[in-house]
This record gives C-alpha cells, sequence and structure tokens, in this order.
C-alpha cells in the first residue's frame, strides 16, 4: 500500500490496515527506524489485552513484517 506524505508531513493509514490492527481515532502509533526500513507498531490501548494477542500468535511487529513481505513479492 502506498500513501502520500502531506506538507505538514501527515499521511494516512489506510483503512485496511486500521482495521486489521484495530487503529482508532487517537490510537498511538511508534515509528521504528530499522536500517532501511520504518517500521510502524501500533500501541494498544490496553497494554495486558495488547500483551495477550502478542502471546498467541505472531504479535504485531510480525503482521506488519509480513505484509511488507507481501507488498515487496507484489512489485
Amino acid at each position: 500500500m502506498i500513501t502520500t506524505i502531506t506538507q505538514r508531513g501527515q499521511t494516512v493509514v489506510p483503512s485496511e490496515i486500521r482495521r486489521k490492527f484495530h487503529i482508532e481515532t487517537a490510537s498511538r502509533l511508534e515509528w521504528i527506524e530499522d536500517g532501511g526500513t520504518i517500521r510502524v507498531i501500533p500501541i494498544p490501548h490496553d497494554s495486558i489485552k495488547g500483551a495477550r494477542g502478542i502471546a498467541k500468535g505472531w504479535g504485531l511487529s510480525g503482521a506488519l513484517h509480513e505484509e511488507r513481505r507481501k507488498e515487496r513479492a507484489r512489485g
């Protein structure tokens, strides 16, 4: 997915990503520089609930890595 940065440095999180990761108005995102890439990690409103979600599977960062892999495969 490709988005554009505005003159004010803002961008839009695509609706599919917002739904998948439960990102809502006033949600917080952590931006991490990782070598030549930027990772955006949603911070759960309830950290205990968020920790439970991570324990169930890949977690948020794993899902983001998987999404990035799919984007690269699409070209």
